[in-house]
């Protein structure tokens, strides 16, 4: 139950209907003789008015029956141009639909024509269902019935609070919706991206607690700083709520100003102004083709390696690029932040035998000589491989001393090692990886030997 309507009788078995909600509908109703009044029949059918059995509208119904069209057509040109007092409001509710801040109080009355013989005594109230208290309400005069609602509280639904007005029996005789709420406060977080700089994307949240409990409307607007026209961004997110994007007739090279502007029937708020160059706010798509491999049989790395965003190919920019990997089972990622602009890198210190997820991201840094910071993309789909088996893992060790020993000088080399790549080298540097992959194969070598003559003295 979402509109009620205020009803006029035309005399013998017709009467004209207004809905709130649609106040350019005119509705034309004709209702059987065994029902004393229009309003019966009404409340005898449906709560919304439906009058399915003799309905006709100016829509689809109209033209389900030509004779009612006529007749509705002519019966309407002749309600308008006969004097006012030949057309009675049946019942009435004042005020119809109102808007109303938390905490306000509220009169209402509910007005039947004496024709009805109903003594506004015999009426009750209710608000969503629920009969309100006696006490709260006041005879006016024979015909009229008030209710009084103090501090009202926010409404349950955009939908609004329905306030009913009933006779004796429990029928209903009419009713209004009560919108309570809030007026909106300045929305806040403000932020824009453009992908590609194909277009340019703003979000926002709500001010405040960002409950308005009424309809309100978000407004991003945007014009060129020195010389443009304001404009409405067109594009709302149907998924995604304080989401537009605008796509056309973007400029590069010029600053924006872009703002959000809320509004309800209770007030309005404005957003701060940002000012930006779509330059400087540019991010991409995930890099693509990433690929993981093995590093022939080093069991502690995996080689990464993924393309530059193509949609970028023809812009002056430089690429900053972030991996990060989490083992099969975990839900903890690693992150490296130190590849700098490469489209290839190594991932050492894994567990042998592991099965790890890599993802890489881009930040398009500097296009066309942009001093911002960048954006990040998304990261890309998560690509998967697993380190090869260990060798000391799979053959075991027959003296479990020598093993430990050896273990230990590993690890204290490791360590040693590490830190002069640290000292001397940044980031994957293909010198401190060959070098890495040289010391590696000859400590595996040397591994090996070494196991080799354990055994030999052991048989």
């Amino acid at each position: 139950m979402s509109c009620f309507h205020n009803v006029f009788y035309l005399g013998g078995h017709f009467f004209l209907y207004f809905c709130s909600l649609y106040p350019n509908k005119l509705t034309l109703c004709q209702f059987p003789s065994q029902y004393h009044h229009a309003w019966d029949f009404f409340c005898f059918h449906h709560m919304r008015i439906s009058c399915r059995h003799h309905l006709v509208t100016n829509e689809a119904n109209s033209k389900q029956d030509p004779f009612l069209t006529s007749m509705f057509t002519l019966l309407l040109l002749f309600v308008l141009f006969l004097p006012n007092k030949t057309i009675h409001a049946i019942i009435l509710i004042y005020p119809q639909d109102p808007v109303l801040r938390m905490g306000s109080n509220l009169t209402a009355s509910c007005w039947v024509h004496p024709d009805l013989g109903v003594h506004a005594g015999s009426l009750f109230w209710t608000l969503n269902g629920r009969q309100l208290p006696s006490s709260l309400y006041r005879v006016l005069s024979p015909s009229n019935l008030s209710v009084t609602l103090a501090g009202l509280n926010a409404s349950r639904q955009t939908s609004g609070d329905n306030l009913v007005c009933h006779n004796h029996k429990g029928h209903i005789m009419a009713g209004s919706c009560l919108y309570v709420g809030m007026p909106p406060e300045k929305p806040v977080n403000l932020t824009c991206w453009s992908r590609n700089t194909k277009d340019l994307t703003c979000s926002w949240a709500p001010g405040g607690k960002g409950e308005t409990n009424i309809s309100t409307l978000y407004t991003l607007k945007y014009k060129l700083r020195w010389y443009g026209k304001e404009k409405e961004c067109e594009d709302y997110s149907h998924t995604q709520p304080y989401y537009c994007s605008i796509t056309r007739d973007l400029h590069l090279f010029t600053p924006y100003e872009i703002w959000v502007e809320a509004s309800n029937q209770l007030g309005q708020a404005t957003s701060d102004v940002i000012t930006l160059d779509i330059l400087d706010v540019v991010t991409t798509d995930p890099p693509s083709g990433v690929t993981v491999s093995r590093v022939g049989q080093l069991e502690d790395q995996l080689g990464v390696r993924w393309e530059a965003p193509p949609a970028l190919k023809d812009f002056l920019f430089q690429a900053k690029y972030q991996i990060r990997y989490r083992l099969e089972d975990s839900q903890d990622w690693k992150v490296m932040d130190d590849v700098g602009n490469q489209t290839s890198c190594r991932l050492a210190g894994l567990r042998p035998g592991t099965v790890y997820f890599v993802q890489v991201r881009c930040n398009p840094v500097g296009i066309y000589g942009s001093r911002k910071a960048g954006i990040w993309s998304e990261w890309s789909h998560p690509t998967a491989a697993s380190t090869p088996h260990s060798e000391r893992l799979m053959s075991g060790s027959c003296d479990s001393k020598s093993s430990g020993d050896s273990n230990s000088t590993l690890r204290r080399e490791l360590k040693q090692f590490f830190g002069w790549v640290r000292k001397h080298a940044y980031g994957c540097s293909s010198i401190s990886m060959k070098l890495y992959d040289q010391w590696r194969v000859l400590m595996q070598k040397s591994h090996k030997a070494r196991n080799q003559v354990l055994q030999g003295d052991k048989s």
